[in-house]
């Protein structure tokens, strides 16, 4: 016999060995009591919930303060439904629990349609209370006359206060009494006769809705799960019983089967041992030249990485250089009004002192124990005249104006320097909450000189913050405005920015241009390190490459679609709450750049 068919013959026979092995197993298999118990314990779980059920629909129907129910148990009982069904029960329990889920529907049903009921039964003693105390104040003012009235209204009153199931017995006899409330109140005095009607209108309307109310709870009553969850228990007991015992039979044979095997597993075990002798010796020859290999392959992937931190490092301040000459520039404007709204007010500072002197010599010659009235009227005068000249060329109007104007132009350079300074800070590991729109008007702010001939339209929609890190998020975006307009190839082109929540638990952030678009060929390869669709000398390709590695380690991923020729979308999903390493991603990741 040669090597093939003895190695075929002896994977025949141990295929063998362990299909028997495994149909023995099968059938040995213990039942699962831990699920067996656990739908016990639902069975008898909702047997209790459908008592306290009847429990809580019974006092409600005595219950006229308005309470709220203790619980919902339709959707308690629905819910261990539910549950009992997702686990898998067998043929039978399934039929019993279709039965219980029906009669739920039928028993919720009736339960609502009592609690529509008993709340036209509480609107309607609500009324009654209303009508017959005012009938019973009526007639107290008449003095001994209205007692036998108000004995009615009080026994009117407390038969409306008595359990719904008693109602039976006593509804002729408040029948009665509501009846003899016309006549008696008519008897005492004919002016109450109104109230005495409206007493008795309401009256009977509570009646006929309590009646009606009885009628439904005791359609209500016999609508009873209980009967159906004993049978469920009883019938899923028995199923437990039967699969042991006929696991009990078959764990004997599986015992003889494993104690043969035990001992063919002794004999190749001795067959075995020697051969790990001989393994052992090759594996530590092997582990050497693999841990020497390692070792150069470590030396050449740290060299790598020192390459790739040096070149993101360059690009980098690269364009940073080219982010503080953009803000600069834009400073000029705010920083020339402010210099002319100074230069003006200095200009309008003589006026002032002028004025400002002329009232110290009035004031002086006013303090004087005898002043001149030459000399005051001229010093009056010449203050006329100043302050005249100050009205008629609204010098304090223009000083505000200047004023307000320049502290608008510095407060434009306060924030253009504050969000310069998020974007250029170090601390890019820094993990905290961070509202992705305040991102958005911040980064397209710091943009602004590479998008002056672009129109910018911003949709934010109401969005939850995210735990992220700031910095690292705020140059995903820029990447993506800067790349779009880099992308334009029109007069005037036009980018939407769009945030909105996405798949529960995420943030969507939409970067969408009319520019000239990505073929069908390079959209595969946006991603890759150094891949790039601008123009020689034009960017290096790994603004969007480490902008996706951003992403990803937030948890997040992009998605490009593109036309040529029609523009470009790029979508950035992130989650709310990111993965727990992202503080260790975050201290290791490279930072992103402007490609």
């Amino acid at each position: 016999m040669n090597r093939t068919t003895r190695g075929a013959s002896q994977a025949l026979g141990a295929a063998f060995l362990l299909a028997m092995l495994v149909f023995l197993f099968v059938k040995t298999a213990g039942v699962d009591v831990k699920h067996d118990t656990h739908a016990l314990s639902l069975l008898r779980e909702l047997k209790d919930l459908d008592g306290r059920w009847d429990e809580d629909v019974l006092r409600m129907t005595n219950d006229f303060s308005g309470a709220a129910p203790r619980a919902d148990f339709p959707v308690l009982m629905g819910r261990i439904l539910g549950e009992l069904e997702h686990s898998g029960p067998g043929t039978a329990l399934a039929r019993d629990l279709a039965q219980l889920r029906a009669g739920l529907a039928d028993k919720d049903a009736a339960a609502r349609s009592l609690r529509d009921m008993h709340q036209r039964a509480q609107d309607a003693v609500q009324a009654m209370d209303t009508s017959v105390l005012q009938l019973q104040q009526l007639a107290e003012a008449r003095g001994a006359k209205g007692a036998v009235v108000a004995s009615l209204v009080n026994q009117v009153r407390a038969d409306a206060a008595q359990p719904l199931d008693t109602l039976a017995g006593r509804a002729p006899a408040m029948q009665q009494r509501i009846a003899t409330l016309r006549p008696a109140s008519l008897a005492i005095d004919p002016l109450l006769g109104e109230a005495a009607g409206r007493a008795e209108t309401t009256s009977r309307a509570f009646l006929a809705a309590r009646e009606g109310e009885l009628s439904l709870w005791s359609r209500y009553s016999f609508l009873t799960l209980g009967a159906r969850t004993d049978l469920a228990l009883r019938a899923l007991s028995a199923s437990i019983e039967g699969t042991l015992d006929e696991k009990d039979r078959w764990r004997a044979y599986l015992f003889a089967y494993a104690l043969a095997l035990l001992i063919a597993t002794g004999y190749l075990a001795s067959r075995v041992a020697s051969t790990q002798a001989q393994l052992r010796s090759a594996n530590e020859s092997l582990e050497k030249r693999v841990a020497e290999r390692t070792r150069d392959l470590s030396t050449t992937l740290q060299r790598l990485q020192e390459s790739e931190a040096q070149l993101v490092q360059s690009e980098k301040m690269s364009s940073l250089g080219q982010m503080v000459a953009g803000v600069a520039h834009e400073m000029n404007s705010p920083l020339a009004y402010v210099k002319n709204s100074v230069a003006t007010a200095r200009d309008r500072m003589p006026d002032l002192r002028d004025a400002l002197a002329g009232a110290a010599r009035l004031l002086d010659i006013l303090r004087s124990d005898a002043p001149d009235p030459g000399e005051l009227q001229a010093s009056f005068d010449a203050l006329e005249s100043q302050l005249g000249k100050l009205r008629r060329e609204h010098v304090l109007e223009d000083l505000d104006a200047l004023t307000r104007d320049g502290l608008h132009g510095i407060e434009q350079i306060v924030e253009l320097v504050a969000n310069l300074r998020n974007f250029s800070r170090l601390d890019r590991s820094k993990v905290a909450s961070f509202n992705v729109n305040e991102g958005v008007r911040a980064t397209l702010l710091i943009a602004k000189p590479a998008l002056r001939k672009v129109d910018v339209e911003r949709k934010l929609g109401d969005i939850p913050s995210i735990t992220c890190s700031p910095s690292q998020v705020n140059q995903v975006l820029l990447n993506l405005v800067t790349n779009a307009a880099q992308a334009m190839d029109k007069p005037r082109g036009r980018i939407t920015v769009i945030t909105r929540e996405g798949s529960p638990g995420t943030v969507a952030i939409e970067v969408d241009d009319n520019g000239k678009g990505i073929s069908e060929e390079s959209l595969p390869k946006i991603f890759d390190p150094f891949y790039t669709t601008k123009d020689v000398g034009k960017g290096t390709g790994l603004g969007l490459t480490i902008a996706y590695k951003i992403v990803k380690q937030h948890g997040g991923h992009i998605d490009v679609r593109s036309t040529l020729g029609e523009g470009t979308t790029v979508i950035v999903t992130l989650p709310v709450e990111p993965p727990a390493d992202l503080a260790m991603n975050a201290e290791s990741a490279p930072e992103a750049v402007n490609a």
